[in-house]
């Protein structure tokens, strides 16, 4: 037997009992006269004494070194009052060890397996199975696991149904690239690694199923930053005859179990909504941060005949004034570092001036009417611009630069809603879908299709955590005649839409239902859960920003056989 106890079980109830435990050396402790070794497993930690009268355990015991797996018979005795350890669930006990058995031996570690370590993240990556056995890592992993089975647990008891659909699939490249998989039986032909189950699912809706989830992974070849996986799982469920209200209250109710399962927290539901237009108004993002209080200011009417020339000629020429208010004070060398940042974000200037007492002060305090205006103390950064939409994106990222340090640390969760249908695409002269191509225009605003599509709004919806993208979702279209004109609009004659997209017309015209969802960036909700700064800290095995995969070595040649039975040639023998 291995052992009969976990190294995170044993407490005061047990002393005075034989028992058997296994784990890796923490630490070992060679006081003289006793050797004190923690024995750790995900469980927890034991301290165990090696005695010297029990000398070939006693030797035993010198030899080992960190993370050596053994396995310890002995007995369970309580701490002296002066060793308890409070922060540990076995704290108040200790095993006196009368057998000892080495498992396996470990050379020397690349880094210590503690939490607090000071190493590379590739170093980490590239010694995973090292590093994963650091409890905050094996904390991570357990959270993980406790939340994705809450979701299960939730979506199953309101009637839905977990279905899984192919990863061998047919591209339909939308953004992102695909991941290819060329077919051995169909020479010259590819599957493609799905970047989202989006069609299947609507096919499900269409066969009947009008409760369905998944838990699945999804592949995107992009260009890689912080938050993005090649590989990553998302929360996937769809349903029929819902409107956008059924599909926003199931969502909140299934994050206020999760919350509630996982980590002891209440939500407070339903969370606000706010409209894709007024979110730029008053927060400059499609993502607003609500941990940040502060919105911004038009101070448009304010700076009209104040004055001051270069606001002004920007008033004159249909522009506006913006501004962002910190409760702080600022150094001249913080302002110039502001200015700078502004500069490089593409903006014409940054201006301030700062309240208090009732009192102006600053550049633009001669320009500014106190007593036609009422203002907070504070400080107050001004910037404007001819182009409305950029000149708030830029106020957006000035608030989320001089706010930053005000955040709460709550979890403050946002629907925006009511985002346009369509987008510009300036480069390549084109209308393309602003989120995709299956979302619903509202009702009232199909006949716009024909006459001005850039005007018709979506019944899309994306739900933001602290300025973060956490889900998105949206009410689809269910007839194939309105799907074939937002596809012609954005470009894609009959033979291509048939070619691409013919199972999901197919399915669309023999009987549809109403039908919506949404789908969570899983990886993203256990992170922001855990305040974690990087989803690959709650990923077992993750690639790096330039999507290798440094433990096994991945990706990597493959043999000329291999190749040829799938009928494929390098032509560049350079490139490995």
């Amino acid at each position: 037997m291995y052992r009969t106890h976990t190294c995170g079980e044993l407490t005061s109830d047990h002393i005075g009992k034989k028992v058997v435990l296994s784990g890796w050396v923490r630490r070992v402790r060679d006081l003289g006269g006793l050797i004190f070794i923690d024995l750790r497993d995900r469980y927890g930690r034991t301290q165990l004494v090696v005695e010297p009268g029990r000398k070939e355990t006693f030797e035993i015991a010198k030899s080992l070194g960190m993370q050596y797996v053994i396995r310890v018979e002995g007995k369970v005795r309580r701490r002296p009052e002066e060793m308890i350890n409070p922060e540990l669930s076995t704290g108040e006990i200790e095993v006196v060890v009368e057998k000892l058995d080495i498992l396996n031996r470990t050379p020397l570690l690349p880094f210590v397996i503690e939490d607090e370590i000071n190493i590379q993240e590739d170093t980490r990556l590239r010694w995973r199975f090292l590093d994963l056995r650091r409890p905050k890592m094996q904390r991570n992993i357990i959270v993980r696991h406790h939340t994705l089975q809450a979701v299960r647990n939730f979506l199953s008891s309101e009637g839905f149904i977990e279905i899984e659909t192919p990863f061998l699939t047919k591209s339909t490249p939308e953004g992102a690239r695909d991941f290819l998989v060329p077919s051995r039986n169909f020479p010259g032909k590819f599957y493609a690694l799905p970047q989202s189950p989006q069609l299947y699912k609507q096919v499900l809706m269409s066969a009947g199923f009008d409760r369905y989830f998944q838990i699945v992974r999804c592949f995107r070849d992009e260009d890689l930053r912080q938050d993005r996986q090649p590989e990553f799982t998302q929360i996937d469920l769809e349903m029929s005859f819902v409107d956008m209200d059924n599909v926003l209250s199931l969502t909140e109710r299934m994050l206020e179990y999760v919350f509630d399962k996982v980590l002891h927290q209440k939500l407070e539901i339903p969370f606000p909504r706010i409209s894709y237009k007024d979110a730029l108004k008053k927060y400059g993002s499609d993502k607003p941060d609500l941990s940040i209080k502060e919105e911004i200011l038009d101070f448009t009417e304010i700076f009209k005949g104040s004055g001051f020339g270069v606001l002004e000629n920007i008033i004159q020429n249909k522009g506006i004034v913006l501004g962002v208010r910190s409760p702080r004070d600022f150094s001249r060398k913080e302002i110039d570092e502001l200015k700078d940042f502004i500069v490089k974000e593409g903006g014409a200037g940054l201006f301030w001036f700062k309240v208090k007492a009732e009192t102006l002060y600053g550049q633009l305090a001669k320009y500014i009417d106190i007593n036609k205006i009422s203002l907070e103390e504070g400080t107050y950064f001004v910037i404007a611009g001819d182009n409305k939409p950029a000149t708030y994106l830029l106020a957006g990222k000035l608030r989320e630069k001089v706010c930053k340090s005000y955040q709460d640390k709550k979890f403050n969760f946002l629907w925006v809603i009511d985002f346009p249908l369509f987008e510009w695409n300036e480069e390549e002269k084109r209308i393309e879908p602003a989120h995709h191509m299956f979302t619903m225009p509202y009702e009232d605003q199909i006949h716009l299709l024909e006459q001005d599509p850039l005007k018709v709004i979506g019944k899309q919806y994306d739900l933001v955590l602290n300025g973060v993208e956490l889900a998105s979702g949206s009410i689809r279209v269910h007839k194939r005649e309105l799907q074939e004109k937002i596809m012609e609009i954005i470009g894609l004659n009959k033979q291509e839409r048939e070619k691409r997209f013919g199972f999901l017309l197919e399915a669309l015209e023999y009987g549809a239902p109403p039908h919506g969802g949404i789908a969570f960036g899983f990886d993203r909700l256990v992170a922001m859960m855990l305040g974690i700064g990087t989803i690959r800290d709650v990923i077992a095995f993750p690639k790096t920003t330039s999507a290798q995969a440094l433990y096994e070595k991945a990706p990597d040649l493959v043999d000329d056989e291999q190749l040829k039975e799938l009928h494929i040639k390098i032509i560049d023998q350079d490139l490995g």
